[in-house]
């Protein structure tokens, strides 16, 4: 297991001018079923609540509905979660984009919630516009283009009412099979499938048609190749999570019964770290990349990559750190953008409105 980067439960000194951010809130959309809460909750959830209450915050995580924005008087909104007046100067919010198929409804509130409050004035420890250019796994590679890993070779292609006319066909002229197909906007391993032929990815085209899902497609990089995933804490790698497929499946997330270990970080890839964070300023993100048994791929950016369990550890003393170290980096860079005049002053409803 890596060592930690700092000692195991023990907070990095607050930065200089520290302010009073006592809030975290996560927003999720509401509609995971009772068997995935109950896998996901005490798999990170639970443990995430657990830090941040550890360094004097709390954690929740909302839909997009509770959110309400009271935008009456010009220039000073009232943004309230559930029925709890919230300010820029305690309370930032996590906007990554989630769009797995039972989401897909939510997609475009999610986003417009983003924006509205990025201009109500609240810190957002990765902006709107990042959030989308993570979600997409073309735009990840595009915004990224340069990076010293190369990128895997891909082509985006939509799907919908004229699928069978396969006008997508034109810009895969150059793709090699078998091919890896998979949703451009997922996450979690869902929807990964290996196309042996132009036929295979034919029928898996008109398979993501019944849900209008925008598919992503990558030449295979053959059995067993393995995920890094890189945990970037104040442009730093502050700890890699190696992914390892189960014989026969090309994909090595858990969810798709994948193994995890937690090695320390390749020299190639904590190289390549100072590349992203010049281009990513954000307190926290992962970097994901495959390894083919020969050389390094650079496969997608992830602004909220899970933290997940060190299995091996009963304490989760890896998890648990690199989830602190995340936190720390939050708390840190709202103080230093409160410093440096980071919002506006936002009146409580009972001290600022209006008289009728």
């Amino acid at each position: 297991m890596t060592p930690p980067r700092t000692t195991p439960g023990a907070a990095r000194p607050p930065a200089a001018g520290t302010g009073p951010l006592r809030r975290m809130c996560w927003i999720f959309p509401d509609r995971e079923s009772t068997r995935m809460a109950a896998l996901w909750h005490p798999f990170f959830w639970d443990l995430y609540e657990e830090v941040a209450e550890s360094l004097g915050m709390s954690w929740t995580r909302h839909a997009p509905e509770a959110v309400t924005v009271d935008g009456t008087v010009p220039g000073r909104p009232v943004v309230y979660v559930d029925d709890e007046a919230v300010s820029p100067r305690d309370t930032l919010f996590v906007t990554a984009l989630y769009s797995l198929p039972y989401q897909s409804m939510d997609v475009f509130n999610q986003y417009a919630l983003y924006a509205v409050l990025e201009q109500a004035g609240f810190y957002l420890p990765f902006p709107p516009r990042m959030s989308l250019i993570g979600n997409d796994k073309l735009a990840t590679l595009l915004y990224l283009a340069g990076s010293p890993v190369p990128p895997i070779p891909s082509v985006r292609i939509g799907t919908g009412r004229d699928i069978a006319k396969h006008q997508y066909e034109v810009a895969l002229g150059g793709m090699t099979y078998p091919a890896i197909v998979k949703p451009a906007g997922w996450c979690g391993g869902g929807g990964i499938n290996l196309a042996r032929s132009a036929e295979d990815l034919r029928g898996l085209a008109s398979l993501a048609q019944g849900g209008d899902t925008t598919l992503v497609v990558q030449p295979y990089l053959g059995d067993g190749t393995v995920d890094y995933r890189v945990y970037v804490v104040d442009g730093e790698p502050y700890a890699v999570m190696k992914r390892i497929p189960e014989p026969g499946s090309p994909v090595a997330n858990a969810s798709r019964g994948g193994s995890m270990e937690f090695p320390p970080v390749p020299a190639e890839l904590a190289a390549a770290t100072a590349w992203f964070a010049e281009r990513l300023p954000m307190p926290f993100f992962c970097v994901d990349f495959l390894f083919d048994g020969e050389r390094f791929w650079f496969s997608e950016l992830e602004p909220d990559g899970v933290i997940a369990p060190d299995f091996d550890d009963p304490r989760r003393t890896l998890q648990r750190d690199i989830t602190r170290a995340r936190f720390t980096a939050y708390r840190d860079a709202h103080a230093t953008w409160l410093t440096n005049g980071g919002g506006p002053a936002t009146p409580t409803p009972e001290t600022e409105r209006p008289t009728p």
